[in-house]
Parts: C-alpha cells; structure tokens; sequence
C-alpha cells in the first residue's frame, strides 16, 4: 500500500482529522500529576530486572493500571541474556475502549539501565542508572494519559503499553517489545503506534527520528502537524534526527506502524545518557506537559 493511500484511509477512518483544529478541546493534560509520576519511579530507586525497585514499580503500576484500564493484561515472559542471567520480565498492557475496532498504540519502556555503561570513571560503569529520563519520562505521561482516558470517553480505542526489558544490555535490548511483537492478541492491527523515550530533557527538541520516518512517514507527518498546531512547533523540529534502535523497530517489523517520539540530546553532547547523571537534577515537567498536550489533542481528534 502506497504511503499517500495509508494516509488517506487513517484520515477516513478519523471521525475528526487530526490535521483540524475544530471539534470540542481535548481534555487537560496534567503535567503536575505526570511530574509526580516521574519522581514517584525515580524514588523506587533502579528499576533494572531483579532489582527491588523493578519489583516495587511493578506492583505500583498494576494497582494504578487497574483501577483505571478497562482491561489490564499482565504479561509475564523470561529472557536468558547473552550473559547468562535469567531475567524474570513483564509488560502490561492497558486496554480503554476495548470493544473499539479503530485503536491507536501508545507504549514506553518502564525498566532501567543495569550499569551506568557511558560513565567516564571505569569505577562508576558497573553501578545501576536512576533512569530519571530514560525510562521514568516516557511511563510518566503514559499514567497521567491513562487518568485522561478513566474520566473522559474516547472516539477511538487506546492502548497503553509498558515495556519491560528494554535497557538491559547492548546484546539485550527491546526484549518486552520483540516478546510483544511476536504475541500479538488476536487480529491486533492498530491504526498506528506511538514511542516515548527519553522525553524529559530540561530543553527538549523531537526531532524526527530516522527510523521513523522510513517506516512511518505518515504517522510522523499526523503528531507533528498537531504539535505545530498547538503551538509547540518549537518542540517537535521538522529537522531529521539520527536512527536509533529503538522499541518501535520489532513492532514495525510486526506490521505496527510505529514512530518514536525521542530527544537523543541529553545533556551536552548527550553526556547524561547512561551514566549517574539521568537524575532529577537534570529532567523537567516541560516535555511531559507537551509531549502529554499532543497525545491527547490527537486521541480526542478522532485519531
């Protein structure tokens, strides 16, 4: 199918487009309440698999997914790493308006970096990252989005998807993606997916990921045209970014046209990637509020 009829058929099936600005306003997005998310996953401490902090978030989230979803499907799998660890790993899947036909993928990794692996001092590579940003940012929206969906009905089905096992090594990587991908509930053929990673830089800028672009030029053209739209074109730069191994890239593979919304700039010379430095002291709520902003503007849109 030619990219220009996909988009036509996605725009089809909008009862609104997402290229319009009319309709009723979208709901708020409350960037304090998804600030809040943010720290309450950094105060878990690091939530790398088999850690305390991973099992204390998991449980966290499965009581918060609950009590909002319409549907929650724990899915718990193992994965043997190229090191020999046997990783205990789980994704949740949280369904709204599951009788829905017309449905859009929302998901982020929730797990953290083992080692602090781009740390300049040799002595510091083998200690665990906090994971303020890479990691804690991306879920951070996805819970206050999955308050938005509890209270306001949508035009569309939603699903949120929080992936575990993303970070674990270089030889290990997407593993809650890739498990995902290749158990797909029956027929599972969203409109689209949408990627947040590493959206918590206290100067953020989403440049088009590369990836994403090759693989879904028509749902990059869709978020960003809404961003552009409210105002946060200043944000979502039209300007080509690098191509990043990424969740998107197994469920692409899978028929799931994906984008990946990430700022791969962290800090100078993306310094704090991967090392101690992905602390509170160097995330804020602005990315959140307006990564936040444009996800619900295009859920409420129609799609």
């Amino acid at each position: 199918m030619s990219t220009t009829l996909l988009l036509s058929l996605l725009v089809a099936c909008s009862p609104q487009s997402s290229g319009s600005a009319t309709g009723p306003p979208a709901p708020e997005f409350s960037v304090d309440s998804a600030w809040a998310y943010l720290r309450k996953q950094v105060e878990f401490g690091p939530r790398y698999p088999g850690s305390e902090g991973h099992a204390r978030q998991l449980a966290w989230m499965q009581e918060f997914l609950r009590a909002r979803a319409d549907t929650l499907v724990v899915q718990p799998f193992t994965h043997e790493a190229t090191d020999g660890t046997r990783l205990e790993l789980t994704n949740l899947f949280a369904r709204f308006n599951p009788q829905a036909g017309t449905r859009i993928l929302l998901l982020a990794h929730w797990d953290t970096r083992p080692t602090a692996d781009e740390e300049r001092d040799a002595a510091d590579r083998r200690k665990p990252i906090l994971g303020a940003n890479d990691g804690a940012s991306g879920v951070a929206v996805l819970l206050e989005l999955a308050n938005v969906l509890s209270r306001h009905s949508q035009p569309l089905g939603i699903d949120l998807l929080f992936v575990d096992g993303e970070d674990w090594s270089s030889s290990d990587l997407s593993l809650g993606a890739k498990y995902f991908a290749a158990n797909l509930p029956p027929a599972y053929r969203p409109l689209y997916g949408i990627l947040l990673d590493m959206i918590g830089d206290q100067s953020p800028i989403y440049m088009i990921e590369s990836n994403s672009r090759s693989y879904a030029p028509e749902v990059v053209e869709r978020v960003w045209r809404v961003a552009e739209e409210l105002g946060h074109g200043s944000v979502f730069s039209r300007r080509e970014g690098i191509a990043i191994t990424d969740d998107h890239i197994p469920l692409n593979q899978a028929g799931i046209r994906t984008i990946d919304i990430i700022d791969f700039d962290y800090g100078p010379g993306n310094a704090y990637w991967h090392t101690l430095e992905d602390n509170l002291d160097h995330v804020s709520p602005r990315g959140l509020g307006v990564v936040g902003a444009v996800l619900t503007a295009l859920i409420y849109r129609g799609g």
